[in-house]
């Protein structure tokens, strides 16, 4: 996943996990250091994770939660009541907080993570949407704590890079099928752009549209949408789409991810756009571009030297590896549970140790010792030159561990050969039961149903007498062998008819051949001469019993069991099956209609490639095969 999105930093929201969810592969990525911010309470809810490459960038300090009322692993100290060198700071003032909903509760959904390198404060948020009016306030709260955060960072004189899914539409171009949604909610535009949401994010950044005088304390812009710097008007700059209504092939959604920055680095961004091609979530990536060199007050740097730590790098060049006392309080890779431990290459490719045993105790272990060229993190950090970058996505990371495969005869080579067991008495040895060893005298060659047992054919066609012998019909054991056989032949085979001359042999009725089992079928497993075709029921000759036709039952229970057919629409493709969920009387019910994703109008349309108008009640379709 890294690989493909070719960035040196990472931000995921909603990752929907719990602490107990995570595993190697979330945690122990070779190359990469994470930060996740995940819910205190929900299980499955919000979630955001920030992943670093150690080769390109590393941070200097980290917090969870944007209110800084929670503490750091290990300690009872607030992140705000820190000592000052390690604080990142900017904490919103109980002024600036004007709702009565605790931080507290504010930073227990998992919604933001905090790094602070030398150069910016990186912030990953996952803002609330607004799913219904409980939530109005909640949401309101922490747009409110976000805005303060980022104000008075900018104050403190330092650069700020925002970025995320803020679940805010920031103006008409943002969104499709506006219009029709204002004229559906009686709204005018003006209404539209003067919610609380969008009003905080218009007043935020440069260029935004704010109706009338702007709020107290958020006069002043602060933060630069670098996606819309870049293409101004560009439309169809979507990021998020409806997955119940397939809208992401039509492209009707809306631009809800950023990435913002304060005006001090701006400059430094060479590109910044979205990655609509790359699927895996409602979402699709937004990123941002910054150059190898930068110009920091008036000096050209390489960017290298003012995304890590004071020493790591100097003019570009690197001066000593990245190293586990590096990671930060707040990194996973500290936690408990992933703490000292390696990624499973680390474990096959780790130089190994000198052994103290004589060498004539393990001849192997020195003829199999090979030395590992490098480790993970310093082969990283030759394998690329690319720029550095920050991407917001939603896909889970993978790793690969197909070198561990390659190593493995090697290491099983050095273990020793296991010790004999010893031997149990012969008193402690069971005997073998009787019964299997019955059945081992059984042929094993047999395959077909036992003697019990009647194929699957018998259930659909008469059953056939079996046929007796008058005593004096019974041939003599010495002299009338070819005759008997000869006549009990006859007999098995008389209500047959004989297969055609150059036809292929009869073989058993079995499960598989339901689903090719025709007429045909049936008319070559019973005599014509048994059978009426018009009649339900029949007298077997000569005894009196009735028995039913096979074909005519065959028919009836298609009718009653055959697969249904699907509806066409008006494309003259098959229509896809849905449930009705919205309360009311057809709550429940299920329908028929047009499989094709909306189109840019966002509404059903006649005579174009996208989703049409057919709808049929499913009770209103009977069509079967």
């Amino acid at each position: 996943m890294f690989d493909t999105l070719e960035a040196d930093i990472v931000v995921m929201q909603e990752t929907k996990i719990q602490r107990k969810d995570l595993r190697d592969d979330m945690v122990l990525v070779p190359g990469w250091d994470v930060y996740f911010s995940l819910p205190k309470y929900k299980k499955g809810y919000s979630g955001v994770a920030i992943y670093t490459r150690s080769s390109k960038c590393c941070p200097i300090r980290a917090e969870e939660g944007i209110t800084g009322v929670l503490c750091p692993p290990n300690s009872s100290t607030k992140f705000r009541n820190l000592p000052a060198d390690q604080q990142i700071g900017g904490y919103p003032t109980p002024g600036q907080l004007s709702s009565d909903i605790d931080e507290a509760q504010l930073d227990s959904e998992g919604r933001c993570v905090i790094l602070e390198f030398p150069a910016f404060v990186l912030i990953g948020v996952y803002s609330p949407a607004t799913r219904d009016e409980t939530r109005t306030e909640f949401r309101q709260a922490f747009i409110d704590a976000m805005d303060a955060r980022v104000r008075n960072l900018v104050s403190m004189g330092k650069e700020v890079f925002l970025c995320g899914d803020l679940n805010i539409i920031r103006n008409e171009m943002d969104t499709a099928g506006l219009p029709e949604r204002l004229k559906k909610e009686a709204m005018t535009l003006d209404d539209f752009i003067s919610t609380p949401s969008r009003r905080f994010l218009n007043q935020i950044v440069f260029g935004g549209r704010v109706i009338g005088e702007p709020d107290e304390g958020r006069e002043k812009p602060v933060l630069w949408d670098l996606c819309r710097e870049f293409h101004p008007k560009r439309p169809g700059m979507y990021t998020c789409w409806e997955t119940r209504k397939n809208a992401r092939p039509g492209n009707f959604g809306s631009r809800i991810d950023y990435v913002l920055c304060s005006s001090g680095i701006k400059d430094w961004f060479i590109d910044a756009n979205i990655q609509q091609g790359l699927l895996g979530s409602d979402h699709c990536p937004v990123y941002a571009t910054i150059g190898d060199i930068v110009n920091k007050d008036g000096t050209t740097i390489p960017i290298t030297d003012i995304v890590n730590p004071e020493g790591m790098f100097k003019d570009g060049q690197r001066q000593r590896e990245w190293s586990q006392k590096d990671c930060l309080p707040t990194s996973a890779k500290l936690i408990p549970e992933f703490d000292r431990r390696q990624s499973i290459k680390d474990m096959f490719f780790k130089r190994k140790t000198p052994s103290t045993t004589p060498k004539s105790a393990t001849p192997a272990a020195d003829s199999q010792d090979t030395s590992d060229p490098t480790n993970t993190s310093s082969t990283t950090a030759h394998a690329s030159a690319a720029p550095q970058e920050a991407a917001s996505s939603a896909p889970s990371p993978k790793q690969s561990l197909s070198q561990s495969t390659t190593t493995e005869p090697a290491l099983s080579q050095t273990s020793p050969s296991p010790k004999r067991r010893a031997e149990q008495p012969a008193s402690s040895i069971r005997p073998l039961k009787k019964v299997k060893a019955a059945l081992s005298k059984q042929p094993s060659s047999k395959t077909g149903p036992g003697p019990s047992q009647s194929t699957l054919m018998g259930f659909f066609k008469p059953k056939t007498p079996t046929p007796t012998l008058n005593p004096e019909e019974r041939p003599s054991p010495i002299n009338g062998n070819n005759h008997s056989i000869a006549k009990i032949a006859e007999t098995t085979t008389r209500n047959e008819p004989s297969p055609a001359k150059g036809s292929q042999p009869k073989r058993s009725f079995e499960a598989d051949d339901i689903e090719d089992w025709d007429e045909d079928a049936v008319e070559s497993k019973t005599s014509p001469a048994k059978h009426k075709a018009t009649g339900t029921a029949m007298e077997d000759e000569g005894k009196g019993k009735t028995v039913f036709d096979s074909i005519q039952n065959k028919e009836s229970w298609s009718k009653l069991l055959g697969k249904r057919v699907v509806p066409k629409c008006e494309h003259g493709d098959d229509c896809q099956s849905l449930v009705t969920k919205k309360p009311g009387i057809n709550c429940g019910r299920s329908f028929y209609m047009c499989a094709r994703p909306l189109g840019p109008s966002g509404d059903k349309e006649t005579g174009t490639e996208f989703r049409c108008k057919t709808f049929i009640w499913s009770s209103d379709w009977s069509g079967r095969q």
